[in-house]
């Protein structure tokens, strides 16, 4: 099979959707497919000038430059070639693969509904909600779809206002090398030692960035109504890049600060040896298309505190203990981080036995986003689209789960 896939271009930083796309490209040239990866390049971006005048030269490199080469490299491919684009808010791009074999890998929709006015948290400007409309747009007019959770699959549902000929459902893999530690004492000492804080009663885990649905102001919050109510003195480690200026706020007006640490930009390594010493991982986002680091904690033998709000809850499955979602009234605020508190408490009251039986909870759960099975099922929709014969097919790809 002739595969082309369709990326975010390098110069936009998209880190987590490049990983994405190259982590399908790698799994199906193992496979043996042959496979091509078309992005934009850039050319007008490269041009001197303030960081507006960028983006806008950006916008021509990905909307005016890079069709007109796809439209002449289209021409040198089979008939039976499969177009991919690895994510839905490249929907731009659809035009110019809809009338060929096509398929659309959708993440989350929470762009989509932040420009339609459905998320008080997150309120888009003019420019932000015409750039989302005619992604949209873009989208809608396709055929075939993939979608990294029920969630996304619904909202994906929502927005069409149907059911396309092919619309399924295949978690994401874990591709980083997740797993407890053998000696989670010494692996406590390691990060001790190269955070230089004081670690030897355990911490609590963080981590995500300073997308406003990731809720790291939440996290403050709720660390500090946990100190300000129990005796515990645990640290606060918060993963991510530099905070922003809502985050330095929160962190300022917490009376616990001190003990609240951000470890910016940090190695995979550093981030995967983070999971396997914490003594617990909160992860209190108000809303996600899968939720990657729940799963990572959890493989990494950590217990896990999320909100119950699909899809955290699919991911985590019963493994986890969960809190409502933080409320978008601001007044409600603080009863929220309250009795989140209590319940992030009532995780680390847990015996020996009570905590080992929730970490092989976890263990057993993750075993569902093994990223060679996932790779498989999604080489299985891949050959049904390419092959036009999945118009109106059932993969029944969740009976391979157990395979």
């Amino acid at each position: 099979m002739n595969i082309v896939f369709f990326s975010h271009p390098v110069f936009l930083g998209s880190i987590s959707t490049q990983r994405y796309a190259k982590w399908l490209v790698d799994g199906m040239s193992a496979r043996g497919h042959q496979v091509q990866l078309w992005i934009p390049e850039p050319q007008c971006f490269n041009i001197p000038g303030p960081a507006n005048f960028k983006k806008w030269m950006g916008y021509i490199d990905q909307y005016v430059l890079f069709p007109r080469r796809v439209r002449k490299l289209i021409k040198e491919q089979p008939k039976d070639t499969l177009y991919v684009l690895t994510d839905h808010s490249l929907g731009i791009w659809v035009p110019l693969i809809r009338d060929y074999n096509h398929i659309v890998h959708c993440h989350d929709f929470l762009a989509q509904f932040s420009a339609m006015g459905l998320i008080p948290e997150n309120r888009n400007s003019w420019s932000g909600r015409k750039y989302q409309e005619m992604i949209r747009k873009g989208f809608l007019s396709a055929k075939n779809f993939i979608s990294i959770s029920e969630k996304t699959r619904d909202d994906l549902h929502i927005l069409l206002g149907h059911r396309p000929a092919v619309s399924e459902m295949v978690y994401n893999g874990l591709v980083q090398s997740c797993k407890p530690s053998e000696s989670p004492a010494e692996a406590l000492s390691s990060l001790a030692a190269e955070t230089g804080i004081e670690l030897k009663n355990g911490y609590l885990l963080h981590v995500g960035g300073n997308q406003w649905n990731k809720n790291r102001k939440g996290v403050i919050e709720i660390y500090s109504k946990w100190r300000v109510k129990f005796t515990n003195q645990k640290p606060l480690l918060m993963i991510g890049p530099e905070p922003d200026d809502v985050i330095k706020k929160a962190h300022a007006s917490s009376a616990y600060r001190d003990d609240i640490h951000f470890l910016v930009n940090k190695a995979d390594s550093f981030v995967m040896l983070a999971y396997q010493a914490a003594s617990a991982f909160l992860f209190p986002s108000i809303a996600e298309g899968f939720g990657w680091p729940i799963a990572e904690a959890m493989s990494s033998g950590t217990p896990v505190l999320t909100t119950d709000e699909a899809p955290m809850t699919e991911v985590a499955g019963g493994a986890a203990l969960f809190i409502d979602r933080r409320p978008s009234d601001e007044r409600k605020a603080e009863a929220w981080a309250t009795d989140a508190a209590k319940v992030l408490e009532k995780l680390l009251s847990y015996s020996p036995e009570e905590r080992s039986g929730l970490i092989a909870k976890g263990l057993k759960n993750v075993k569902r986003f093994d990223s060679n099975i996932t790779i498989e099922k999604i080489e299985k929709i891949y050959l049904a689209v390419a092959g036009n014969a999945a118009k109106h097919v059932s993969l029944n790809l969740n009976s391979d789960v157990s395979a």
